[in-house]
């Protein structure tokens, strides 16, 4: 059986992408197409709240995420953008990670989120890309897997530093963004290589324990290069690219759905309701 492609051309025009096509695997489009993707589709987590896990099979990712007016999180958008990069020609390896982001010191928590190790051709090191993390300390462009460097992917600054992981074989990578002042945790991994079938079982934990914070609160993001918006619930936060914070309160679900369309480019079919 031929195994299911993407369509690259409809994923290049979804990003808005306006170089060649398709583009060479290259150090420069890795970049490029890792900042295009993220600030063309939102993060959102609407699937779980509503009470269903997302479908990660590549059709359903391009019909929802390609072609409709609709994000996803980590394992939809991660999921899409390894899919792309395969047909550009680059080499792809699915990692998870354990979220620190709001963890107390000393919490380790499963394995949730996702990320991609990636190979260009004819490049030695390593990048690391991460499409999915919808936060304001996510990556922007794809970074070189390298400890101890600090990068300037767009407006933000991150960096990799290594701890010993108890256990096992080899250190913890850990990412941290520039925020605030500080740096701060915002995931830790290790190089060992997951599979599909690994994400299907995180996603349906993620989307369906009645513990999951995604199956119980609204989590939608926007990313731009001079802004981040975030909604939980019926907060709205916009956060400027110099650390100015704007906060407001939705008045109901109507202006939930509203902003949803209008701020976040998520359109849900007519008649959805969300719960209170």
């Amino acid at each position: 059986m031929e195994p299911v492609r993407i369509d690259l051309d409809a994923y290049l025009t979804r990003i808005g992408w306006t170089g060649d096509r398709p583009p060479a695997p290259t150090v420069e489009t890795l970049r490029a197409v890792h900042l295009a993707h993220l600030t063309s589709i939102p993060f959102e987590n609407l699937e779980p709240l509503l009470g269903s896990a997302p479908s990660l099979a590549l059709p359903d990712l391009e019909a929802k995420l390609v072609r409709g007016r609709r994000g996803g999180y980590c394992f939809e958008h991660n999921g899409l953008l390894a899919a792309a990069l395969t047909a550009l020609g680059f080499g792809v390896t699915g990692l998870a990670a354990r979220v620190r982001v709001g963890a107390a010191p000393g919490t380790v928590r499963p394995r949730t989120h996702t990320l991609t190790l990636v190979e260009v051709p004819g490049e030695e090191r390593r990048y690391a890309a991460d499409v999915g993390f919808g936060s304001i300390g996510s990556l922007l462009e794809a970074v070189p897997l390298v400890a101890g460097t600090e990068f300037h992917d767009g407006t933000r600054r991150h960096r990799y530093v290594r701890e010993p992981h108890p256990g096992g074989p080899e250190d913890l990578w850990v990412l941290q963004a520039f925020l605030d002042g500080s740096w701060e945790d915002q995931y830790a991994f290790t190089l060992e290589p997951h599979d599909a079938s690994d994400y299907r079982v995180a996603n349906w934990y993620v989307a369906t324990n009645p513990r999951s914070p995604f199956h119980n609160a609204l989590y939608a993001q926007r990313t731009a290069l001079d802004r981040h918006l975030h909604l939980s619930g019926r907060t709205l936060v916009e956060t400027g690219s110099d650390g100015t914070r704007k906060e407001r309160q939705l008045a109901d679900n109507g202006e939930v759905l509203r902003v949803l369309a209008a701020d976040f480019g998520i359109e849900l079919p007519p008649g959805t309701v969300l719960p209170d």
